[in-house]
Parts: structure tokens; C-alpha cells; sequence
């Protein structure tokens, strides 16, 4: 809202606001995610203390399932929906914090570190979560004659025509200066999205794609 101007609604002044909830995601008028962070995780952290005080024995099946099922949803909430995705190292760790606890409940081994926690348990960190749900949504936009999403991705992309070596769906991407401009779902996923091997892309299933785009992370080192 512009400070500058003075809304009323009747004979009631609106009071200027700077953040507003709208179905459950906090829209900041800086655009920055950081309120959000803040809010997932404080829900998550209620809902993992409370798997902690209710479960005596804490094994690893029991805890992994209660934590996919419970408390990473609080983190992952539409989270292609906010305008970025987590970029601020504060912000990144923040998230990450909640998923280090968690691992930590599900080891009786104080010794190991946080990423020998995930190897055993096969998880990924969540900001290579994150990274790998914004192009698995790329896929699906461009599988639309496939039924995949109904939206067109002339929508938030452009083809590019620079004919250099490459697959047939690389994006054209723009230079940006500012942040805002830089961190958008539309602007984030272009380079990874244009590095991908063309044999990834010719997948017809998501699960499919899934599987392969896993090894292409796997040899980039994310995984």
C-alpha cells in the first residue's frame, strides 16, 4: 500500500501494511521471503516438538515417515507460489535448521554430521529439494499438450534463438541488475533448465523425468 495516500473505506481509515497473508503465504511489500521463512518455521518447529514429546522410541523408519508427513509440508508450503524461492543464506539456513534437528532426533550417533545424517536416510538438503521441485514444474509446464499443467510456457518463458548447441527447449535469459528481477521462478531455473542433457527432456512421464534428473544432479554433485 502507498504510504503517500490515505485509503478509507467508509468512514473508516485503512491502516498502511506492510505484509499481507494470502492462502497462507505472506506477501512482503520488499517481495523478499524472509517473513515467510520465519513463519514455516516456527510451525514446523511446534509440530517436530511435538512428534518428539509423543513418540518414547524414536527409530528411524518411525521418525522419517512422521517428519516427510508433518513437518517438511510446513516448510515446503507453496513454495513455487512465493515470488522467490529462499536466495539469502539467512534464509537458507534458517529452513535448514529444522530439518538438522530432525535428523538429529533420529540418531542415537551424536558423532555424525549433518550430511552423513542424510546419506543414512537418503534425504537431500532442503534448499537441492527446492531446486529440484522448480525443475520438475519447468518439465510439467512444457509437457502441456501432455496434460501435465494447463498453462502455456509462453507464459513465463521465452525459446531461445541464439542457435548455439544445445536441445531444442533452451530458454532465452535476460541480464538483470536488481534482485527482484533476478531470483523470480521464471529467471532461477534457466540455467540449470538449458544444461540439462536432451535425453532428459525427451522423457514423457514425470516420474520418468524425476529418475533421470536425479542422475544428471547426482553427477553435478547436488546429490
Amino acid at each position: 500500500m502507498d504510504s503517500r495516500c490515505v485509503y478509507t473505506l467508509g468512514p473508516s481509515v485503512i491502516k498502511p501494511t506492510s505484509e499481507e497473508k494470502d492462502l497462507g503465504v505472506i506477501v512482503h511489500e520488499s517481495l523478499k521471503s524472509s517473513c515467510q521463512c520465519i513463519e514455516a518455521v516456527k510451525s514446523a518447529n511446534k509440530t517436530l516438538s511435538m512428534i518428539s514429546r509423543t513418540f518414547m522410541y524414536k527409530n528411524n523408519v518411525t521418525m522419517l515417515q512422521s517428519y516427510k508427513s508433518l513437518v517438511r509440508p510446513k516448510l515446503e508450503y507453496c513454495i513455487q507460489a512465493w515470488y522467490w524461492r529462499p536466495y539469502l543464506c539467512k534464509d537458507i539456513e534458517l529452513l535448514e535448521k529444522v530439518q538438522r534437528r530432525a535428523t538429529r532426533l533420529m540418531f542415537s550417533d551424536k558423532s555424525l554430521g549433518y550430511y552423513d545424517r542424510l546419506s543414512k536416510l537418503r534425504l537431500t538438503t532442503l534448499e537441492t529439494w527446492r531446486f529440484r521441485g522448480d525443475i520438475i514444474e519447468v518439465f510439467k509446464i512444457f509437457k502441456i499438450y501432455k496434460g501435465f499443467e494447463n498453462v502455456s510456457y509462453n507464459t513465463y518463458f521465452t525459446l531461445s534463438q541464439s542457435g548455439l548447441r544445445g536441445h531444442s527447449f533452451k530458454l532465452y535469459k535476460r541480464n538483470f541488475r536488481l534482485d527482484i528481477r533476478k531470483f523470480p521462478f521464471s529467471v532461477r531455473v534457466i540455467n540449470t533448465w538449458n544444461a540439462l542433457p536432451y535425453s532428459v527432456l525427451q522423457c514423457n512421464t514425470v516420474s520418468t523425468f524425476k529418475h533421470h534428473l536425479d542422475l544428471s544432479l547426482k553427477n553435478w554433485g547436488y546429490l
